[in-house]
């Protein structure tokens, strides 16, 4: 039986999930990850998306996306699926799934929940232990949202943009919000507000 398609409201963001298969890598190299942005910028003008925060871990990948229209999430991560799938196998020889399945998508309540689900997406290189300072790592938004940082990729939500009337201030309000990671209620409602549209979504697969 084919898959339902699914239907994500124009104007709600939604924080996407999509991981390697069986957990395993889907980055390999610098060069993977800086070819999967910019084919994920690409079709998100293309497609009307707005990119508030983004990190690629290694085996996997979590957006924070606002559509423009119906279908255009399920497009664009469909989109970029394919051909970066198209890049790896050409660049490494290889075949077969990369991706775990359908990617997952939770609608974030904007007002309660955004800004600790942009913390969340930036902060998962420092939970991983990969470094101490999510500055520090080159394959996040963090930079742009936090330092400054040029980034074409990402569109201000209101939210963000509220935090201040000069992007200095913006990212200096931002940035005080890492300075005490998240507590384990804030944590838990990301968690939890993903793991039941998860679950939903098996239901209906």
């Amino acid at each position: 039986m084919p898959r339902r398609p699914r239907f994500h409201l124009p104007g709600f963001p939604l924080h996407v999930i999509q991981r390697g298969n069986n957990r395993s890598a889907c980055f390999f190299s610098n060069d993977d990850c800086a070819a999967y942005l910019d084919w994920l910028r690409r079709a998100a003008e293309k497609l009307d998306c707005a990119i508030h925060a983004y990190v690629l871990m290694t085996n996997h990948v979590h957006l924070l996306v606002t559509p423009g229209r119906d279908g255009a999430v399920s497009t664009l991560m469909q989109s970029l699926g394919r051909r970066y799938v198209q890049y790896v196998n050409y660049t490494y020889r290889r075949s077969g799934s990369l991706w775990e399945g359908r990617f997952l998508a939770s609608v974030v309540h904007a007002e309660a929940y955004l800004l600790k689900c942009m913390r969340y997406i930036e902060l998962n290189p420092v939970r991983a232990g990969i470094v101490e300072q999510p500055g520090d790592y080159r394959w996040s938004s963090f930079r742009s949202n936090g330092l400054g940082k040029s980034d074409p990729m990402i569109r201000e939500h209101d939210i963000y943009t509220a935090l201040g009337e000069t992007p200095a201030a913006r990212q200096e309000a931002y940035r005080s919000q890492f300075r005490v990671q998240l507590d384990d209620e804030g944590e838990k409602g990301v968690r939890v507000n993903f793991y039941f549209r998860e679950l939903g979504d098996n239901a209906r697969n």
